[in-house]
């Protein structure tokens, strides 16, 4: 079945850590871009990262730069996303997209909430 499956999501105290997953499976994901999304309560979803097929590129929406970072493992057809000093802003359920731009495929999202 051709699916992408997020996991890590959670409550996190402002300046923690945390780190998603998404599993990726039933396509050659060696081919593809990957792009992380978020979506908070009342707005629209917004892309917060993307890399290559190949994990040379890189690109972050202004707002996470030098907090978040992406990355893949290939073997294991897996796209990370590592938080850092994280902020109540960052709350929002987090979504896994198949290709760098015009997303054909999405995870079903995993809830990031940032509070004291």
């Amino acid at each position: 079945e051709v699916q992408l499956v997020e996991s890590g999501g959670g409550m996190v105290h402002p300046g923690g850590s945390l780190t998603l997953s998404c599993q990726a499976s039933g396509f050659s994901f060696n081919r593809y871009g990957m792009s992380w999304y978020r979506q908070a309560p009342g707005k629209e979803r917004e892309l917060v990262a993307q890399i290559s097929h190949d994990g040379r590129e890189v690109n972050y929406v202004e707002s996470v730069k030098g907090r978040f970072t992406i990355s893949r493992d290939n073997t294991k057809k897996v796209v990370a996303l590592q938080m850092d000093n994280v902020k109540p802003e960052d709350t929002a359920v987090y979504y896994c997209g198949r290709k760098w731009n015009a997303i054909d495929l999405w995870g079903q999202g995993t809830q990031v909430t940032v509070s004291s």
